[in-house]
């Protein structure tokens, strides 16, 4: 393990079935682990808060709110937001610039290093990893 890092594969899990705030809260509760894990201040953190809006926020829009919020530090901050659909989201091809919508699936893309989806007996993920070295640096993504 790297010198620095929060001891690989430790979680944090947040219900949310039924919670009224719900991206508040998830918010509120990543940025605690951020500055508990040592990873808060820093612009890559801020993205790290704004994956989660954004997955939640799509969870709520498309597949009938979000159940839980589950965070997992090591290598990397992995960001799973699960919901009861196992329909797999789509990217719009074009989102309007200037326009509301469509836009969640770029933001999670160009925000993350990477991110997918995996279903389950109940619905599905969906994840977004950022490297912990961004995280502890605030650097951008290369990309």
């Amino acid at each position: 393990m790297n010198a620095g890092l929060p001891t690989a594969g430790q979680r944090r899990r947040l219900a949310l079935t039924g919670v009224r705030g719900a991206v508040a809260k998830s918010r509120e509760f990543t940025r605690e682990a951020l500055r508990d894990w040592g990873w808060d201040g820093t612009e890559t953190s801020e993205d790290a808060l704004l994956l989660v809006s954004e997955l939640l926020t799509n969870a709520s829009l498309h597949a009938g709110g979000c159940h839980e919020l589950l965070l997992t530090a090591g290598e990397n901050l992995r960001i799973e937001v699960y919901d009861g659909t196992t329909t797999l989201p789509r990217r719009h091809p074009a989102p309007q610039r200037g326009m509301p919508g469509g836009h969640g699936l770029h933001i999670v893309e160009r925000l993350s290093d990477r991110w997918g989806t995996h279903t389950h007996e109940h619905g599905k993920a969906v994840w977004a990893e950022i490297e912990a070295s961004r995280l502890k640096s605030g650097r951008p993504t290369g990309r």
